[in-house]
């Protein structure tokens, strides 16, 4: 909460499935990312076995602040996995935003919209079993088509203690329509808590217009990081050291190769040609990448 009170837009590194995991946020928390999310983890799965917790959650003690977000349908699960994790981060957030079949089919994601009542009981579940003074609880939404609901949703939640409200301007239906960032100034403006504002953030200049437009206190950035992990410290494009820090630390973290493969198609897909693209994409080895890495684009250092 520290960071809101800095007067400065906070600048956020939001959940993505697969792709902000501990190697990623390492990165973006070298180019002016205040505060980072894990991917979304489903908290019944979390809870029912070891193995689904090693593997969904790791961290160390640089990765902070760190905010943990849970997949939940019921209040008690919810603060269970909470209190789990509230000795190694700094917040949990409950996901009422996620537009996927399958997450609204089982009750998950932005179904909770919906639901006022149980997701202001889970936000005081969390507050009132989580045993660590300034522990934050953060719900992140997306908009109804009747605004109204929205706001109603916000104050109720707001009143349950919530922290702060993550908005994503665009409803469950909506996928890449504009962001209503009407919706968002709106919602702010119907509440005393902090709003982040998140949607289409491509660079720092979106950063401080969404700030004007909004009045919102922190903006949360998804693709626009991973095509430019350096966005936040205002690069418009990844920058050659950026590319090469991202292979120190998926070394140094045993990044599997997939997903250090995956980051580097992103983070160099606007500037490499279409041939070039297509070599890259079909690399298949670390070896391979960082050979082709030094062998276009030279070492950081020569």
């Amino acid at each position: 909460m520290d960071l809101f009170e800095s007067g400065k837009v906070v600048r956020v590194c939001a959940p993505m499935v697969r792709y902000s995991k501990l190697s990623f946020r390492c990165l973006v928390r070298k180019y002016g990312c205040d505060m980072c999310f894990t991917p979304m983890i489903v908290a019944a799965d979390f809870m029912r076995s070891v193995k689904a917790r090693d593997s969904e959650f790791t961290t160390n003690s640089s990765d902070r602040p760190l905010i943990i977000q849970f997949a939940a349908k019921d209040a008690q699960t919810l603060a269970d996995a909470a209190c789990v994790v509230a000795p190694f981060s700094d917040g949990v957030d409950l996901n009422c935003g996620c537009p996927q079949r399958w997450a609204v089919a089982e009750g998950y994601g932005a179904c909770l919209i919906n639901k006022p009542q149980l997701v202001k009981d889970m936000v005081r579940h969390v507050k009132n079993q989580v045993e660590k003074p300034n522990y934050a609880v953060s719900i992140k939404i997306r908009i109804h088509k009747d605004l109204r609901k929205t706001v109603d949703l916000c104050q109720k939640v707001e009143a349950a203690g919530v922290s702060w409200i993550t908005v994503h301007g665009r409803t469950p239906e909506e996928r890449h329509q504009p962001v209503h960032y009407d919706a968002i100034k709106t919602i702010k403006d119907s509440l005393s808590i902090p709003v982040i504002a998140n949607g289409d953030i491509k660079n720092l200049q979106d950063v401080e217009s969404i700030h004007q437009l909004t009045g919102v206190d922190g903006v949360m950035a998804a693709r626009g990081l991973l095509a430019n992990p350096a966005l936040f410290a205002g690069y418009e494009y990844t920058p050659l050291k950026c590319v090469w820090d991202w292979v120190d630390i998926a070394l140094e973290h045993g990044t599997p190769f997939t997903c250090f493969h995956h980051h580097l198609i992103y983070m160099l897909e606007r500037i490499t040609s279409q041939p070039e693209r297509k070599i890259f994409n079909s690399l298949s080895s670390i070896s391979a990448v960082t050979d082709y890495l030094h062998n276009t684009y030279g070492p950081l250092y020569s």
